[in-house]
């Protein structure tokens, strides 16, 4: 296959790129030709599992607001020195904090600290990166998809309240996003993912599966399947939609 200029390929920026869903994600894309800039606190892996290059990473701590603003210039310049458009942004990226055993912080227990920091990263991240990329993504008539979760709309054996609230505050992010961002030719809409089979899947998962109507979990290539729907002209009049992807769990 010959590889189309970068003028011509379409190009997502990704955040949360490293495993899971973020990694998927860059396979997906990347076997149908897109351009793929990621960005993770990690550095370039030199055993790097795709075809990129350093100058398709980008090192950046979400959780630093300062650090997230300079990201955006060295993205906004990485795409003009490869003469790129900008036709997605995904916001994957997210933390949430656990105990000293592994178990669930709630509302009580997280540090305040814990709070601002997931925040930061889940919810504040999002919207400065597509704030700060509007007039690339304008220009190209481009999509933001940001990553939420079933946690936002429920009480979660394993995930926390910090993570969890951040995640509902995604959703309404993700609404009004949708409205403001919409007049300028961008859309802007979120997925909702379940319990998926990644690496960081916490000890009991298997007992939430029996109330799974699929009565399996699902895999990350069907996240990143969802995602790369709502980034293509398949869903051109999708817009402000949370997609639910977790086997009918959420019913």
């Amino acid at each position: 296959m010959t590889t189309k200029p970068n003028a011509e390929r379409s190009t997502l920026i990704l955040t949360g790129a490293s495993r899971g869903i973020g990694h998927a994600t860059v396979k997906r894309f990347s076997s149908a030709g897109w351009r793929v800039i990621t960005c993770s606190r990690h550095p370039f892996p030199e055993n790097c599992p795709w075809e990129a290059g350093p100058e398709d990473h980008i090192q950046v701590d979400l959780a630093d607001k300062d650090n997230t603003l300079e990201a955006i210039k060295e993205m906004r310049v990485r795409l003009q020195d490869q003469n790129s458009r900008l036709d997605a942004l995904v916001n994957n990226a997210a933390i949430s904090p656990k105990d000293e055993d592994g178990n669930r912080l709630g509302s009580i227990q997280t540090p305040v600290d814990d709070w601002q920091k997931v925040f930061q990263v889940n919810f504040f991240a999002p919207i400065l990166l597509a704030r700060g990329l509007i007039d690339e993504l304008k220009t190209s008539g481009g999509t933001v998809v940001n990553v939420t979760s079933i946690a936002g709309s429920r009480v979660h054996p394993f995930a926390g309240s910090a993570y969890a609230t951040s995640k509902a505050a995604l959703a309404s992010l993700t609404r009004e996003m949708a409205a403001d961002f919409g007049p300028q030719g961008i859309r802007v809409n979120a997925i909702s993912p379940g319990e998926i089979d990644t690496a960081i899947l916490s000890p009991g998962t298997d007992k939430i599966v029996g109330q799974i109507p699929l009565r399996r979990l699902g895999s990350p290539e069907e996240v990143a399947k969802a995602i790369y729907f709502l980034c293509t002209d398949q869903s051109s009049y999708v817009n402000g939609a949370e997609l639910h992807i977790n086997g009918g769990q959420h019913v």
